[in-house]
């Protein structure tokens, strides 16, 4: 294969509401979500394992989306592709953090879970890209 692919497909629940900044051209939404896995070790224990993801949203529908509909807890699914950004500190130190810049969004927390006062809406998935 000579190509390459950049691609996370990610399910989990937002840990707190979006943080919404303002640009000159729209705005940027940022929230994290956890997913979560299971196993049982070689003793036989039961494992928990909690992995936290960094969602960056900037394209302007769907950060419009994300602003309004998305509250801590909420269940989603994310598609997006992988990016590493650096700095450096005022100490001289260089950081990294590694992100998912969301192309689409799948909210999985129904309308009902979403909006108490909804009347007992359907509780489906609402797809956004």
């Amino acid at each position: 294969m000579h190509g390459s692919l950049n691609k996370v497909l990610l399910i989990g629940n937002l840990g707190d509401d979006p943080e919404v900044r303002p640009f000159e051209h729209g705005k940027l939404v940022r929230f994290r979500i956890a997913t979560n896995e299971s196993y049982t070790n070689k003793e036989g224990q039961r494992i928990d394992h909690t992995d936290w993801h960094s969602i960056v949203v900037h394209r302007k529908g769907l950060a419009d989306i994300c602003e309004l509909y998305l509250r801590k807890g909420h269940k989603v699914f994310v598609e997006g592709r992988l990016k590493t950004r650096s700095w450096v500190d005022d100490q001289g130190h260089k950081h990294y953090s590694t992100e998912v810049h969301c192309d689409e969004m799948t909210m999985l927390t129904g309308k009902t879970d979403r909006n108490p006062t909804s009347g007992g809406e359907e509780n489906t998935g609402d797809s956004i890209s």
